[in-house]
Parts: structure tokens; C-alpha cells; sequence
């Protein structure tokens, strides 16, 4: 018999709630009415534009076990199993809190400027085969998505990994302090959100809270090449961490990039861990993949599984949606390749994809094409960081690129005229201007912030032809 992920009496004394109705048993946890499977526990959380309180009889509907409410929703029945609380945001981090003190699983907390979903993405796989795990959705990484993942942890697992984000000062210790990881893993540190941040030091120091949470006797693991290691590895001595592990190229990294050959569909991986050479692949084209690959290893072997193992998992990594998915789409004459990075983006991100876009040889006759969106949250330095990618796509030789809002109009000015594919105010205009230009042969890479809708141009593009994956 499968054990509940909650029973009534379990979340009731956890949230502090009062419960009416009968007794009931949770399989999930949910936030979104919409998404609901039979037997989730359904949480209403208000918020400035919707409020899920409004959704409570149509959850209950769609086969919710349970509603968690601070107000007595609408359209109800009198005896409809519900728990009501004081708030319900604050009954989800208590929810999620009470799921971190039952567990008894080896747990890992990623951050970092970029590359957190694809370093908790090959952990989860790198682990997944060596026990029970279980992981954080898509980008569940704020307020909400920490508790969240925790809340649907279940018991019997052997391994935890939960992704960690923040764009403002004091926001990782709060959530690093509900998941008290065994290792806590920085991916880099960049310039990300630098609208709410005056240097990259700033945002080291915002990156270092998560080691305010790490449990006795844990480990952190850093960037070795990165310009803020010196302050992270003394942050993490300052709060109480003796285990401390690197990766990267420099020689004193525990873990080590000897040299890494990226092909157009995976990257192959030559390293040094812990003094052990390993050469295995990673199943998604970057140096960025390959470098991160590292982390995970030492994390790995921080929670005491098999690096052999983990390494040879990560073959089987496929690119997480928007993270560079990649797909062949039809069109007369014949196809060309589309490559998904429209989920975010920084300068140090975009100046990885365009390396990652040279790397892919483009059939007979087509040309490596780059649409790029506005990178947002850099503050006054915005336009020269969105100019000086023009640099980045001279050296890699890129053929055209597509450009679409207003700052990314300052990348448009800085390219050489052949470069210039096209400019426009949004991402509906510059998906038009694409697909009037695309030809059979092309590689198309399409990137830009999240708030930038870049992922319009790739369904534009998908639409526009028969789709399949590469």
C-alpha cells in the first residue's frame, strides 16, 4: 500500500489549521487549479491579481482531496474537506518545513547567477539511479516554488535537490534556511539582476546567504575561476563549513576541466575529480554544460554516491525546455534547425549560446542565425552590455542576428551591416521578420530574458512548419 504524502491530521497540525469535513489522504500538492490531479491537497494563495480562493469548488471538482484556505471560498459545500488557516502562504512554508523535518534524505541546495535548472536537471539524472529522488519543477525557485518542492517531497526518498533563486539582497536565506541542505552548490556569479544590485559583489554576498542554512558538518561547492571564489570560500568558512569543494579549470580546482568537445548534440567531457581522471559525456552541447557537470560530481560525491555512476548518467541529460531544446522544422524546400534558449538571460548566458550557436555546422548552403531579445534587470549598464554582444558575434562568426526591443536596438547599431538580420519593437515582430528570412539549411538560436517573450518566436517559427526533435 503506497503511504500518503499527507493525511488531514499530518497537514492540520503542521499548518497550525482547523479542518471541517472527513478525514482525507493527499497523494500532491498544488497551487494551481488548473494542473490538478485527483487526490492533490489544493493550496488558495491570494495574490495582487488572482486569488486561488476563487478556484477552491472547481479544484474540489476536478478531484482534489483537500483545500487549503485562509477565507471560506465560494461555492462550496458545507462539508467539503478544507483546512483553514490564518494564510495560506505562510501555511505553505510551514507545509513545506514540516515535509524538511520528517525527511531523512541527503539534500542539495543549488544557486547561482546562471545555470541553477541545468545543474539541479544533471543531478537529479546523475542521482536518480542510485536511489529514491526527488527534485524541484521547472524553476520552482522563489517564495512559493522553495516551499512547494518541499511540500511534495515524499518520505521515502533517498535524495533531494531544490533550486535556490533570488533578485534581491536577503531572499536566498529565508528559503536556503527551510531546506538545510547537506551541499550547497554556486554555480557562478554574474552580472544578473544588476538593477537591484550596485557590483557583482553585492550579488556574491546575496549568493553567499546560502550558507546560512547548510547543516552541521556539510559542504559547499564553488567556482573556482570565478572572480568572487576568494569571498565565497571565506563566507562559507564564516558560516561554520570545513568542507569545501571547487570546479573549474584553475589547478587548484577539486574538480577540474581538462578540456571538453562540444559536437551539436552533446559534449564530451575530459576532468579531474578529486585527483581521479574521468571522461565521460554530457547529452547537451556547452562548455557551460560541461563545466557545471563538475558541480554536480562534487555533489555528488559530498552526499556519498558514485561519481562513476553519476558521470555516465549524465549521457542521457536532454536540455531542459528553453535551455537549448532543439527541434528540425519543415519548410519548403527542406528544414532548418531551431534552438530553444528563450527561457532567460544575461550577458554571460547569451555570450555562451552564441558560442554554443558557432559550434553547430549548418547544412549545405545556410547560415548560423541568432534572434535575440532584450536582457533585463541591468540596470544603466544595459545598453553597453547589450552593445558589446556585437563583439562576442563577430569573433564567433555568427551570420546574422535578429534583433527585437528596445535594448537590444543598441546591439542592432553596434553590428557590422552583413550581421544586421533585422530589428524590431517586440517579439511578434521580429518572429515575422524571421520566418520571412529563414531558409532550408539555417540553424536558428533564439534567446532573450524572460519578460522579453522570445518563446513566441520559437512557437512562431515551430508553427510555421512540421516540428520534429533533433
Amino acid at each position: 500500500m503506497i503511504r500518503p504524502l499527507w493525511t488531514s491530521a499530518e497537514v492540520a497540525a503542521a499548518v497550525a489549521g482547523t479542518p471541517s469535513g472527513a478525514a482525507w489522504e493527499a497523494q500532491g500538492v498544488s497551487i494551481d487549479s488548473r494542473s490538478i490531479e485527483p487526490g492533490d491537497l489544493f493550496i488558495a494563495l491570494e495574490g495582487p491579481n488572482h486569488d486561488g480562493h476563487d478556484h477552491v469548488a472547481s479544484a474540489l471538482a476536478n478531484g482534489a482531496a483537500a483545500a487549503l484556505v485562509h477565507k471560506l471560498p465560494r461555492g462550496t459545500a458545507e462539508d467539503a474537506p478544507l483546512v483553514l488557516v490564518k494564510d495560506t502562504m505562510t501555511a505553505l512554508q510551514d507545509l513545506g518545513i514540516a515535509s524538511r523535518a520528517r525527511s531523512t534524505a541527503r539534500i542539495v541546495a543549488v544557486t547561482g547567477s546562471v545555470g541553477k535548472t541545468g545543474t539541479k536537471e544533471m543531478l537529479a539524472l546523475a542521482l536518480s539511479d542510485q536511489g529514491a529522488t526527488h527534485y524541484s519543477v521547472g524553476s520552482f525557485n522563489n517564495h512559493w516554488g522553495v516551499p512547494l518542492s518541499l511540500a511534495r517531497m515524499p518520505t521515502a526518498v533517498q535524495y533531494a535537490i531544490f533550486e535556490i533563486g533570488m533578485n534581491h539582497p536577503g531572499e536566498i536565506t529565508p528559503l536556503v534556511r527551510m531546506v538545510r541542505p547537506h551541499v550547497a552548490v554556486i554555480t557562478t556569479v554574474e552580472m544578473v539582476h544588476m538593477e537591484f544590485f550596485a557590483s557583482t559583489a553585492e550579488i556574491a554576498a546575496a549568493k553567499a546567504e546560502i550558507f546560512d542554512g547548510v547543516e552541521t558538518g556539510g559542504t559547499a561547492v564553488l567556482p573556482r575561476d570565478n572572480a568572487h571564489f576568494a569571498y565565497l570560500n571565506d563566507a562559507a568558512r564564516t558560516a561554520g563549513l570545513k568542507d569545501i569543494r571547487s570546479f573549474g579549470n584553475h589547478i587548484e580546482a577539486t574538480a577540474r576541466l581538462l578540456d571538453c568537445a562540444v559536437d551539436p548534440q552533446s559534449t564530451a567531457v575530459f576532468a579531474l575529480v578529486a585527483d581521479q581522471p574521468l571522461s565521460y559525456r554530457v547529452g547537451v552541447a556547452g562548455r557551460q554544460w560541461a563545466m557545471n557537470s563538475l558541480a554536480v560530481l562534487l555533489a555528488v560525491e559530498a552526499l556519498g554516491a558514485d561519481v562513476n555512476l553519476a558521470a555516465m548518467a549524465l549521457a542521457a541529460m536532454a536540455a531542459p525546455k528553453g535551455r537549448g531544446q532543439r527541434r528540425r522544422i519543415e519548410i519548403e524546400g527542406g528544414s532548418f534547425e531551431l534552438i530553444d534558449e528563450s527561457y532567460n538571460a544575461s550577458p554571460v548566458s547569451m555570450k555562451a549560446a552564441i558560442a554554443m550557436l558557432a559550434s553547430v555546422r549548418p547544412a549545405k548552403g545556410g547560415r548560423r542565425i541568432a534572434v535575440l531579445g532584450d536582457m533585463l534587470e541591468l540596470g544603466p549598464q544595459g545598453p553597453s552590455l547589450h552593445a558589446s554582444v556585437a563583439e562576442t558575434v563577430e569573433s564567433w562568426n555568427i551570420d546574422l542576428v535578429f534583433t527585437a526591443g528596445t535594448l537590444t536596438a543598441h546591439l542592432h547599431d553596434a553590428l557590422a551591416a552583413p550581421r544586421r538580420g533585422g530589428h524590431a519593437a517586440d517579439s511578434d515582430a521580429v518572429a515575422a521578420l524571421v520566418k520571412a528570412g529563414v531558409r532550408p539549411g539555417d540553424v536558428v538560436m533564439v534567446k532573450g530574458s524572460a519578460g522579453s517573450r522570445m518563446g513566441r518566436v520559437v512557437n512562431a517559427l515551430a508553427e510555421g512548419g512540421r516540428s520534429n526533435a533533433v
